[in-house]
């Protein structure tokens, strides 16, 4: 079977090649550059817990351990020269990982090279794209003129995405939301691995919002929010800005700092009408445009191509089954439609200017949650997606019991027993093609898997997962937070809970393990008539 074409080399399509790779799948990559990426320490990504994991597990390393990466110890919120809101991290409140960009893309491209399955064709600009029952064509522009042949394509070639504009997607939404004067130096400063907000700091020419957040080896990104529209960002400006902070973050005295880069990132929001379009996808910036009052845009992007990789290796591997492609729009744009609206909605509160709104008691503090929340990964503006009502999601069952997560949610990263014995986290088992099965079963950890793996409920359940429609590992853990001894937990291979049930349930299992996979596997045939009929009744105004 022909490989999926990826458009685009920057994190979102070099991640999602690595990640149908691990589920067997060959990709060829266009990247319309040279393969190098600029270094900008200016340009960072900040990385909610399970997208951080995501992405070290197809690098193959732990950035938050390398020179590039930090975890920051805490998050403070300031306004004026009041404390407003000070958060330690730790094992109950993981911390966001914060690191260059080029240091991410850089470490995908390594990870690649050693991938038989992955090939990057650089220096090939797409210019046209044709499907047909059986695939897609493209054509590239380049050194080389090129003809490519796919089974499925997905544009991950960032705002001005070449695929969207062929296969006519409208691309609606809200120009330059907020403007931030950026900045990347080395210094030290008072709260060393903390990252800090700072609100209406109370030094001249402070502006209205200043953000520091640390990097490895003394770098520090600040973030200064700039009036939407006019002031002109000149270097003296810039320079100004950055003395005037760093003296009245130290006590009136600026310390040495080496100034490595400088930008002006302009936030803008936007939503493409459909993220897929015959045998063809959209995936990152291409799909969507976010990132005001902290949101990360990147981290989405992640996560799309986290959310399709396993939806389109199944396709790939035993036929296409529509629902489950229908459901990566269903569930990745209805989230970050949510983020969107979030943000749009706050935004006139928390930017409004003054008014009464700004004296009521108490409304600093609830403008200090909402920024902490987009910016640490909290709440409707960070909380990690939940497909809760995903098409994939199983049916109401009496044996289904409640635990610490929601369905639709992600898992918590739990130790687990593997089939061979050895203890690995929930987290490094996820991406592998499979569906995950988990016991929850209190004293396994005490003894060898040989003395219980035949004892008890397990060889029923045994029987039960290998009888399911999709292969599936079972796993054991010696607990998970909210769950009762005995819950079984079936789990997406994007690390989603499906459902937890009380005890063996095999009927249950194997229907929610069918939803979960987008119902009965259907014949060429009958999807290709379904096609023409929901073509046949699609208004022009909806095709677009």
């Amino acid at each position: 079977m022909d490989p999926v074409i990826v458009v685009g080399a920057g994190p979102v399509g070099l991640a999602l090649a690595l990640a149908l790779a691990r589920h067997s799948v060959p990709t060829v990559v266009l990247d319309e550059g040279p393969g190098k990426d600029e270094q900008r320490p200016a340009r960072t990504v900040v990385l909610r817990e399970d997208t951080a994991a995501f992405v070290e597990r197809l690098a193959g390393h732990s950035f938050g351990d390398s020179e590039s990466g930090a975890r920051w110890n805490s998050w403070r919120s300031l306004r004026r020269k009041q404390l407003m809101r000070e958060l330690t991290f730790g094992d109950g409140a993981p911390a966001p990982l914060h690191l260059p960009q080029h240091v991410l893309t850089g470490a995908l491209r390594d990870a690649i090279a050693d991938e038989r399955l992955v090939k990057v064709a650089v220096e090939s600009k797409l210019d046209s794209l044709e499907q047909d029952a059986s695939g897609l064509t493209a054509h590239t522009r380049g050194p080389k003129d090129t003809w490519w042949r796919g089974s499925y394509l997905v544009g991950c070639d960032g705002p001005r995405s070449t695929v969207r504009k062929l296969l006519d997607v409208r691309f609606p939404g809200r120009t330059a939301v907020e403007r931030h004067a950026v900045a990347a130096l080395r210094t030290e400063l008072p709260w060393q691995g903390e990252a800090l907000l700072h609100r209406m700091p109370p030094w001249r020419g402070g502006g209205a919002e200043v953000t520091g957040r640390p990097l490895a080896g003394g770098v520090w990104r600040l973030d200064w929010l700039l009036p939407p529209r006019g002031e002109l960002v000149t270097p003296d400006a810039l320079v100004v800005r950055i003395r005037e902070t760093l003296a009245g973050w130290c006590e009136g005295a600026t310390p040495p700092y080496e100034l490595l880069d400088t930008g002006v990132h302009t936030v803008h929001h936007r939503l493409a009408r459909r993220w897929r379009v015959g045998r063809a996808f959209l995936a990152g910036d291409s799909a969507h445009l976010l990132g005001a009052l902290g949101t990360q845009g990147l981290d989405e992007g992640l996560r799309d191509a986290d959310n399709l990789a396993w939806k389109l290796a199944l396709a790939w591997h035993h036929g296409a089954r529509e629902s489950l492609l229908d459901s990566y729009q269903a569930e990745r744009r209805a989230s970050v439609a949510a983020r969107l609206r979030a943000a749009d909605q706050s935004l006139p509160v928390l930017r409004g200017g003054k008014g009464l709104r700004s004296y009521v008691p108490g409304a600093a503090r609830g403008h200090d949650t909402l920024l902490t929340d987009g910016h640490v990964g909290r709440g409707p503006l960070g909380a990690p997606s939940s497909y809760a009502d995903s098409p994939l999601a199983a049916a109401p069952s009496e044996s289904e019991v409640a635990v610490g997560t929601q369905p639709g949610a992600p898992v918590a990263d739990v130790q687990v027993t593997a089939p061979d014995g050895s203890f690995v986290q929930l987290r490094d088992r996820l991406g592998l093609g499979q569906l995950l099965v988990v016991l929850v079963a209190p004293g396994t950890v005490v003894w060898e898997r040989r003395h219980w793996v035949t004892a008890g409920i397990m060889p029923r359940l045994a029987a039960a997962v290998t009888a399911l429609p999709h292969p599936a590992e079972l796993l054991v853990a010696e607990s998970y937070p909210g769950a009762a001894a005995h819950s079984v937990l079936l789990v997406r291979p994007d690390g989603h809970l499906v459902t937890a049930l009380s005890g063996v349930r095999p009927a249950e299992l194997y229907a929610a393990a069918e939803a979960a996979l987008g119902g009965p596997a259907r014949t060429e045939r009958e999807d290709g008539a379904e096609r023409d009929l929901a073509g046949a009744q699609e208004s022009p105004a909806e095709a677009k």
